[in-house]
This record gives structure tokens, C-alpha cells and sequence, in this order.
């Protein structure tokens, strides 16, 4: 048997603060944020940046600039139509300065504070004037693929057998299952595909991970907390060989596993409670019945394709009424960015379009909106075929009490406004239980918007799905908006994105990447999968699984591969440094809410109550899942925001993992950390009588194994030393100083 690992620390008479700061500092992970290259010098563009100029950028510049700064109509010799004729500039020199937008005569323009005010019909709105300076200090980057931006009409566009010939737009298939040399190691047919493709190169799989191991990763991949001792207990002395599959179906069935996955699914969704702005904002009070929905949505195992239909057209399935219990599903759609202004139309149906073809299709379909797409076969008329459908659907507020209810309760709400003179609230939400859906309104097709701008028009597109995952020309939509038609083609067996891109997901969050490294991106500018053959047989049986989540999960977490350890291997790595094949498990960070919810579990004082109303993070008393947090656009709660939450804004299909300094700090001063060492040091001192009992039982708590000898004595020599400040207000005790070190550790935050 190997030995344990332990944590590499040294006590000495040092202040706690002092001691876990250096802990933190010698086991944190480099940050890459703060040694990149200065942006102005970078010429190559990420995906990330290309996306945000063709959603934020063009549109804006050729809604507001190119009609008086472009290759026809360069005023004051000023063009604004390429990233080399803004840094060129004109009569009054360079327009923008890459990565230094204080230096940047535009951004002086924008902001009217001098001489040209551009644009002299009207300032641009502080959410455009922000987009512009964020993009000049991202280094100005310009996707250099030719376009025709004077193309005025789709009939130019062709789909060529060589788009069709691409690997995402080909049907799924199901290949045959590999052989390979060795044959006891696979344990499913996932491991034949991994194994095969190791052998090609000439490596062997990481040895099996321990028991202990094995399940602290399974009860944070399904539940997102830490598995409790008994349950370990339970696992160790259970020496079936179905013992593991008995601890995933455990964890399968558990309630908290739909909270764990519905935090991966709201990611996609963008959920938010508010709006970025406070002018005219929506709020979203009642939001949490769409998240509430999708907890028991993925509980229930309900088949994904009917998933993905409920939340595009729920109140469009046959036999919906308002009593459906599927309505809250709208969300989807309902709780996004609400967008004011000149544009407010067309950014929200931008919003709404990237939001369902990069998180259903893994396509980027928004990047068509000013132009056929660069990359991808996807032209500007099937963004405005799909952005008609958007267009012919409208927000709706879906009371949950009957009509006398509501009268009553809006009557009630006028006289407490009458009485308390705090003011008109014009979208103030209902003062009665309502969810935030949205209906069909006006079906009305849309022309397409020439170079993104709404006064230069092209042909009028009916509704309809996109050409390249059409077998021919794609028929037109013919029932209301259309939503319904789009969401069964979307949630389609023979769409061959939807089953592969779902998939995928679930794959990298179960090891830390997916078999397509870019899950929102199956495009050209995409990466291709490392296991093509393994994704299609994946799809396939998912497809034929009846589209059961629980089930996908149970496949991958059952196989040789997934069970892994995650040791380090010189060689190997030097073949496959980023372990793209596979030769071992990825060691992963928890996001912020398995971290903090892991917190409160070890330290005896997780609430796990199930679903209700969100709940202020800040609240010192409020000891619920993270996933209840109140989640703001307009000002993201700091904990979230120092670890890596994503941007409510917009979909994101993964977790950045930034090393701050900041974020020692919070380890080491926040109220929340202080009090969850308290607690985690009042329940091991409750569990012995004496301190050597309660270093082991602290240690089976945080990190799911047993203290070494080694760190016994640690943990003694430490705990036998004079408190400083001990008759100060509030000073931690030695014990708590200990348990605040425990969870401050790599060890704490990482999973194996």
C-alpha cells in the first residue's frame, strides 16, 4: 500500500496569520494574469477575443462609425473599418493606441471631453464607451480572416461539400469498440478508446486510485461537498466489486447532486437575478423558481432532449397551461440581460442567440450578426433567420395565484407605496408568487442587417434553423415565433452537435477537460476532439439511453479512466504534458461554491435545506449551498467575485482559476473563514478528550484520510504553544488557529 501524502509545513512560533500565509504562498498555483505579455505586443487572437469583437465591437462600430470613417467615407482621413487604419489614424493622428486607451484619441472622443466629439450625432451610450476601452486595453484584436463587408444579400453565401465534410457537422455514428494489447485493464468500452489511443503512443495508464481518494472526487463530481467519514467508513469496509458503483448510484440519487449540476447548467445560462445597469432594470425576484426547476429537472433525470425543449418552448409543449409545472423552465430565456437604448433589440436578441447556439450547439453563431461568418458556415441570413424567432418572442410574467389573489395583493402593494410616499417603480416586479417566462408575440421575419447596422437592410429571412445542420434547404418555421419548431430540431437525434456537445460537458467536468478542449466552440476555430471515436460513442449511447444524464454519468465514472490516480509522471509527461490522452486523472481546483459549501460541511453547520427564495452571501447567519447566493449583475457578491465566479452576463462553459493575493487575505481575515475554524475547532475538541484524537478526527473531516504520525506531532507541537493576545476580544484560540491552517491548504481546495 502507498503511503499517504502529507502536508508539507513546518510549525514554528509564528502567528497563525503569518504561518498559513506562508503556507498558502508555497502551495499556491502561479498565476498567469500578472506575467502576460503586454497585450499591444501580442499578435495572435484568442477565441475569446475574436467572440468579443464580433458580438461587442463590430456591431458598434458599424452602427455608429463607418458611415462617416470607412474606405468610402473616410472623414479627416480617418478610417475606422480595420484595426491598421485606427492605429494609423488621420489628420489628427493615431486614433487608438493598442493596450493604452488613455492614450487613445478615440476614447477622448467618445467621452466628449475635447475636440472631435464623436459620435457628433449623440454620445454613445457608458456600457458602449466601456466596451470600447476594454477592447483598446485587451490590445485592439481585430480577427484578420477577408470579408465582404459590402455584401448586401445571403444569396452569396454557399455551403461546400467541404463545410459539410467538417467532423462536428457529420451525423453521429457509432465505431467500433477498439482492441487492445492489454486487455485487463479496461473496464468498460470508454477504456477501450483511451487505451488504444495510449498504446499508439507508446504509454500505459496511471495506476488505480485509493479508496479514499476514489470517493472524496465522486462525492464532490456529483454532489459538490466532501464525502463524511461514515460514508468513507462505509466505502473502505465494503470489498464487493460493485462496492464503487454502489457509492456513484448512492450519489446519483442524492438530492444534492441536481444543486451540484444545476450550477454547471446555470453557468451555461447565464443566470442572474439583476441587470449590469439601473436604468429602467429588470429585477428578478422570483428567478430562483427557473433555478429551483432545473435542481429538480436533473434529479428527476429528465431525458435531456426534453430538458432542452422545456426551456426554449415549455408553454408551446402539447397539453402546457398555465398550471404546466415545466413554465419555470423559461428562465432560460426570461432571467437574462435585459439591454436599453438604441440597440436594446438587437442586443438582447444577440444575447439570446449566443446564449442557445454556443451552450446547445457549441457553435458561435453571434459572430454571423455583421457578416457571414468568417470561419464557420453560417451566414448572416441564419442569424436573422434565428433572431427572428427571438424577435417574435417577448418576456411575460406568469402569476402563480389566482386572479382575485392577484388584485388583493396589488391593492395591498398601492397602499404601502401610498403610505410610504420611497417612489414610481416602473419595473418593480409583481407583489404576488410569479415565474419569469416568456410567450409568442407579433411573428414578424427580419431583414438582414447589413455590416450588423439596422438602417442598412438586405433580404427579408423567414424563420427558420441553420443551413449546415440542414440536410437541404432548411424549411421555414411555420408555427408562431417558431420556438417550438427550433427547439425540436435543436433537441433533434439527428442533429449531430446537440448529443456530442452535452456530452462533452459532462466529460470535462468529471476530468478537468473535455475530449474538445473548446466545449462552447465545435467550429473551425475550435479545437477537434483528442477521442473523436470516443465522443461518437458516447453520443450514440447517450442518444440511445434515452438522453439519461445519470446514466452518462454513471458510464464515465465506472471506467478504469475515470478512476485513475493523479500522480505525476516524468516521462509521460514529457510525451503528453497537457494529458490530453489520458494517462492519468487530472487534479482539480474546487470552484468557490464546493469550497465554501465544503467549508460549512466539515465545520458542522451546512444548512442543506433544498430550493426557496435566493439569500444575501453576506449575511453572517446565512450557512446555506452557494448556489442559493444571490446572484447580481450589477454587483456580484466579493467572495464570488475574488474566486472566479463567471460573468452573469454572459454564457461561460468553464471556471478560470486565478492565485490572487487577495484571495490569502480573505483566507486569513474574513469573518466566514474565522467563524467555519471556529466550528471545525469546537467539533473536533466535542469528538476527544484529548488533542491527539482530535488533530485525527479534524483530519478525517477536512481532508477524508488519517493524519500521519508525522502530522500528529505537527499538530501537537503547535497546539502546545502559548496563544499571543489571548485576552484580546474575539482572539482565536490555538485550535482555531490550527483548523483555520487546516482549511487554508492545497489539500482542502484541490481534489485528486
Amino acid at each position: 500500500m502507498q503511503s499517504q501524502p502529507t502536508i508539507r509545513w513546518q510549525f514554528v512560533p509564528l502567528r497563525a496569520a503569518a504561518f498559513a500565509s506562508a503556507l498558502l504562498v508555497s502551495h499556491s498555483q502561479s498565476s498567469k494574469a500578472d506575467d502576460e505579455a503586454d497585450p499591444a505586443l501580442s499578435s495572435a487572437i484568442s477565441e475569446d477575443d475574436a467572440i468579443f469583437f464580433e458580438r461587442s465591437i463590430r456591431p458598434l462600430l458599424a452602427a455608429r462609425c463607418w458611415e462617416c470613417h470607412s474606405d468610402e467615407t473616410a472623414e479627416a482621413g480617418l478610417r475606422l473599418d480595420s484595426r491598421d487604419a485606427m492605429v494609423r489614424g488621420g489628420d489628427s493622428g493615431p486614433a487608438i493606441v493598442p493596450g493604452k486607451s488613455a492614450e487613445s484619441l478615440l476614447v477622448t472622443a467618445i467621452h466628449y471631453a475635447d475636440e472631435p466629439q464623436m459620435p457628433p450625432d449623440g454620445k454613445l451610450r457608458p456600457q458602449d464607451i466601456e466596451i470600447l476601452i476594454d477592447w483598446i486595453q485587451r490590445g485592439a484584436p481585430w480577427p484578420n480572416a477577408p470579408i465582404d463587408p459590402r455584401s448586401t444579400s445571403h444569396s452569396h453565401f454557399e455551403i461546400t461539400a467541404e463545410d459539410r465534410a467538417f467532423w462536428s457537422f457529420q451525423p453521429i455514428t457509432d465505431p467500433a469498440v477498439p482492441a487492445t494489447n492489454d486487455s485487463a485493464w479496461p473496464q468498460t468500452s470508454i477504456d477501450a478508446f483511451v487505451l488504444s489511443r495510449l498504446e499508439e503512443a507508446g504509454l500505459a495508464p496511471s495506476r488505480p486510485a485509493d479508496k479514499r481518494t476514489l470517493i472524496r472526487r465522486a462525492t464532490f463530481d456529483l454532489t459538490g461537498l466532501p464525502p463524511t467519514p461514515e460514508e468513507i467508513d462505509a466505502f473502505l469496509a465494503d470489498e464487493s466489486p460493485d462496492a464503487f458503483a454502489r457509492v456513484v448510484d448512492r450519489l446519483l440519487g442524492s438530492p444534492h447532486y441536481g444543486e451540484r449540476w444545476g450550477r454547471h447548467w446555470l453557468d451555461l445560462a447565464r443566470y442572474g437575478e439583476d441587470q449590469a445597469h439601473t436604468h429602467e432594470a429588470r429585477l428578478y425576484t422570483q428567478g430562483f423558481r427557473y433555478r429551483d426547476w432545473v435542481v429538480q429537472a436533473l434529479n428527476d433525470d429528465m431525458p435531456f432532449d426534453e430538458f432542452v425543449r422545456a426551456q426554449l418552448a415549455a408553454d408551446l409543449l402539447e397539453g402546457s397551461d398555465p398550471a404546466n409545472k415545466d413554465l419555470p423552465a423559461l428562465g432560460f430565456f426570461a432571467t437574462g440581460p435585459v439591454y436599453y437604448g438604441d440597440r436594446l433589440k438587437l442586443d438582447q436578441m444577440d444575447d439570446r442567440i449566443d446564449t442557445m447556439t454556443r451552450g446547445l450547439l457549441g457553435l458561435t453563431v453571434a459572430c454571423a450578426r455583421c457578416h457571414d461568418h468568417k470561419f464557420d458556415p453560417i451566414s448572416s441570413a441564419d442569424y436573422y433567420a434565428l433572431a427572428g424567432v427571438v424577435a417574435s418572442t417577448e418576456y411575460a410574467v406568469v402569476p402563480l395565484v389566482s386572479p382575485d389573489e392577484m388584485k388583493v395583493a396589488e391593492k395591498a402593494e398601492a397602499r404601502r407605496r401610498k403610505e410610504a410616499k420611497e417612489k414610481k417603480k416602473k419595473n418593480a416586479p409583481p407583489p404576488y408568487p410569479h415565474i419569469h417566462a416568456i410567450r409568442d408575440a407579433e411573428p414578424r421575419n427580419l431583414r438582414v442587417h447589413i455590416r450588423g447596422n439596422p438602417e442598412t437592410l438586405g433580404d427579408e429571412v423567414p424563420h427558420r434553423f441553420l443551413s449546415i445542420l440542414s440536410s437541404d434547404e432548411p424549411h421555414p418555421f411555420s408555427q408562431g415565433s417558431g420556438r417550438l419548431e427550433l427547439a425540436n430540431v435543436i433537441a433533434s437525434a439527428e442533429n449531430p452537435l446537440t448529443a456530442r456537445v452535452i456530452v462533452n460537458r459532462v466529460w470535462k467536468h468529471h476530468f478537468g477537460q473535455g475530449l474538445v478542449h473548446t466545449p462552447s466552440n465545435f467550429g473551425r476555430t475550435g479545437e477537434p476532439p483528442t477521442h473523436p471515436e470516443l465522443l461518437d460513442h458516447l453520443a450514440t449511447k447517450f442518444i440511445a439511453g434515452g438522453w439519461s444524464l445519470k446514466a452518462l454519468h454513471r458510464d464515465i465514472m465506472l471506467s478504469a479512466a475515470y478512476q485513475q490516480a493523479s500522480d505525476a509522471d516524468e516521462y509521460r509527461s514529457l510525451i503528453d504534458p497537457d494529458n490530453r490522452l489520458l494517462w492519468r486523472m487530472n487534479r482539480r481546483r474546487l470552484e468557490v461554491e464546493a469550497w465554501r459549501d465544503a467549508m460549512l460541511a466539515v465545520s458542522g453547520t451546512l444548512d442543506p435545506t433544498l430550493g426557496g427564495p435566493s439569500l444575501d452571501l453576506a449575511d453572517a447567519d446565512n450557512n446555506r449551498r452557494t448556489f442559493y447566493a444571490q446572484v447580481s449583475r450589477h454587483s456580484l457578491n466579493p467572495l464570488l467575485r475574488l474566486f472566479d465566479f463567471p460573468d452573469p452576463n454572459i454564457t461561460s462553459d468553464g471556471r478560470s482559476a486565478t492565485t490572487v493575493p487577495l484571495q490569502q487575505l480573505f483566507v486569513l481575515n474574513s469573518r466566514f473563514m474565522i467563524r467555519g475554524a471556529k466550528s471545525l475547532a469546537a467539533r473536533s475538541q466535542r469528538a476527544a478528550e484529548e488533542d491527539r484524537a482530535r488533530i485525527r478526527h479534524a483530519f478525517e473531516l477536512a481532508f477524508g484520510r488519517p493524519a500521519t504520525p508525522h502530522e500528529v506531532q505537527q499538530g501537537l507541537d503547535f497546539l502546545n504553544q502559548p496563544t499571543e493576545n489571548a485576552n484580546e476580544n474575539n482572539a482565536l484560540s490555538r485550535w482555531d488557529q490550527y483548523a483555520q491552517v487546516l482549511l487554508s491548504t492545497n489539500e482542502f481546495m484541490f481534489v485528486d
